[in-house]
């Protein structure tokens, strides 16, 4: 758990929204200011652990209590579940929220309970150059105008998700993709597709490009070179990676140019000629290995259409707090 600032610290000041990142592990909090430029008082942000407390509204409460900051009038949260309406259930922890419970808890006018790949996809309308990393020597500067942009994120899942801007506002897209079939492109890929189809049925992206996706390939490749691996997790495959082990070191290289050949696949489907986002924990970690891997080649590999693909950015996200900075657009765009 976070140090915690005196109250008369910067996340005490007036602010129009709180603002929550809630995971299966740790839920993130901030205050937004509608009339920024940049929303997110970055100077807010803390982080607690959810095992910790007993329900959403306690860990906001226990916020405001440490950091001083009296509670705005309205909130935006983040949550990584299935929104349903007034409730949301966190996918890898047992919090029920109630929109309404939690706001009136907080004493809060009004809360708004949002997918976190919502807030992933609308913080696309905030970053600068300086957030993002481009993959490939496309690049991309934010500027007015109408625009359709994909983004896609590695992390515990795949995430996908899109953002429209039309006439000035901003359109966020919450998709499933990621459970998009997988579609292998080489003679390896089959492979992998028959050992993983003989232990999941169907196989989707999600299978291959995700935290168990890189325990999953591992396994792939192993059973094909008629070896047993062992146990496994996401972390020990990057690990031995570093080492120089090559099994880790291929099962990245493929992860990395699947993950491309879905990023192109979600360009075509959602006609987002103007960029992909990577956004999810993984990119930042693998973020070397990306630039050198086959990401933007399998990315551009989509036959006719080639040339077009090769002109569009993918730009892996490096912003500290994605969630929390999508969520604060939501809560400016909905003021207005």
């Amino acid at each position: 758990m976070s140090s915690h600032p005196s109250p008369d610290s910067p996340a005490s000041t007036s602010a129009d929204a709180l603002l929550a990142d809630i995971g299966g592990t740790n839920a993130r909090f901030a205050l937004a200011r509608h009339d920024a430029a940049s929303p997110l008082l970055m100077d807010s942000v803390r982080e607690f652990a959810v095992a910790d407390f007993p329900s959403l509204a306690h860990a906001a409460a226990h916020y405001l209590d440490n950091t001083g900051a009296s509670a705005p009038r309205s909130g935006v949260f983040a949550v990584a579940g299935r929104v349903d309406g007034d409730e949301a259930r966190i996918t890898n922890h047992p919090w029920v929220i109630s929109a309404a419970r939690t706001g009136e808890a907080l004493g809060l006018e009004s809360l708004h309970l949002v997918n976190d790949f919502t807030a992933q996809s609308m913080a696309v309308s905030l970053y600068g150059p300086q957030d993002v990393v481009p993959i490939g020597s496309a690049t991309w500067s934010p500027d007015d105008g109408d625009k359709t942009y994909a983004i896609i994120g590695a992390g515990t899942g795949l995430g996908v998700g899109g953002l429209l801007r039309r006439d000035g506002r901003y359109y966020p897209l919450q998709t499933e993709g990621g459970h998009v079939s997988f579609a292998p492109n080489t003679p390896e890929e089959i492979e992998i597709l028959q050992q993983l189809s003989g232990e999941f049925g169907r196989v989707s992206n999600e299978r291959l490009v995700s935290g168990m996706g890189l325990v999953n390939l591992h396994r792939a490749l192993s059973t094909i070179a008629g070896e047993d691996p062992g146990p496994l997790k996401p972390a020990d495959v990057t690990a031995r990676a570093r080492e120089g082990d090559e099994r880790s070191l291929r099962t990245i290289d493929v992860f990395c140019a699947v993950f491309g050949a879905a990023a192109g696949d979600l360009v075509l489907t959602l006609g987002a000629w103007d960029g992909v986002f990577l956004a999810g924990g993984l990119v930042p970690k693998l973020l070397p290995a990306l630039a050198h891997s086959g990401f933007r080649a399998r990315f551009e590999h989509k036959g006719r259409f080639a040339p077009t693909m090769a002109r569009i950015p993918t730009l892996a996200i490096v912003h500290p707090q994605p969630g929390l900075l999508g969520a604060a657009a939501l809560a400016q765009q909905t003021s207005r």
